[in-house]
């Protein structure tokens, strides 16, 4: 498996594990609510709401839940939310890149400054680690009455960089200025993703022992913690064995 397929298989199963935390839902809300003030209430007329309508049902959300999301964000008194990313290097050499949406930047920056202070690492300047990470589209989608070879075929046609089936489960990855036509393409086929979103996925990867892998990834577990944050990206390299524990 290639390493960002490994990646994008990890972040799938997480996604599983932080559904059940409630994390997940606390994501996607953001993201409606994110998507609704820039794009209006109506999915229809809203790419990125529906693809965060998506999103919400490929967790699992209530009916009720994405509706009363949709209709808080649509409120002009209700919170404004701002999306912000911060980047810098666990112990090791790590590169880890972090996505947040918040309502109050401070906070938001003192909490994430404060993990790196305290396990030694260290909080760099936004876009220094630009040459570490591509963006790339990623979606997650169920096998089902999918034929394997078929389905590949099509998919590589219409532009996906690569596609890997796993654990009953297609990952594909597009190239980001392909992401939404990706997405059409899928569309047209009646497929609805589990999970569709951008990645910041490793160029390359830094490989530590085990023991000091496994402290870096519970750093990453308390940058996932935080409220504010919503993605956590980082070029650890997930060794099989690592990848045994965290499942």
């Amino acid at each position: 498996m290639s390493g960002h397929s490994k990646w994008s298989t990890i972040k799938r199963k997480k996604g599983a594990i932080d559904a059940k935390r409630s994390k997940a839902f606390s994501r996607i809300i953001k993201e409606i609510i994110v998507a609704v003030k820039e794009g209006g209430p109506d999915p229809e007329g809203n790419p990125r709401l529906r693809l965060a309508v998506s999103n919400a049902k490929g967790v699992n959300m209530p009916k009720e839940n994405i509706s009363r999301a949709i209709s808080k964000a649509a409120d002009k008194d209700s919170t404004s939310l701002s999306e912000t990313t911060y980047e810098g290097y666990a112990p090791g050499g790590v590169a880890v890149f972090i996505e947040a949406t918040t309502d109050n930047i401070q906070r938001t920056v003192s909490n994430i400054r404060s993990i790196f202070n305290k396990y030694n690492g260290s909080l760099g300047t936004n876009g220094s680690l630009s040459f570490i990470f591509d963006r790339k589209g990623v979606f997650s989608i169920p096998q089902g009455d999918l034929v394997e070879d078929d389905f590949i075929m099509e998919i590589i046609d219409a532009g996906a960089e690569d596609v890997v089936l796993e654990d009953e489960f297609f990952t594909i990855t597009t190239a980001m200025e392909d992401f939404g036509t990706m997405m059409k393409k899928l569309e047209q086929m009646k497929i609805e993703p589990e999970s569709a979103e951008l990645q910041r996925i490793p160029k390359t990867y830094t490989k530590l022992d085990k023991e000091a892998a496994k402290k870096i990834l519970r750093i990453i577990e308390l940058f996932e913690e935080d409220d504010d944050v919503t993605n956590v990206f980082h070029n650890l390299e997930l060794t099989d064995e690592l990848m045994s524990e965290m499942e």
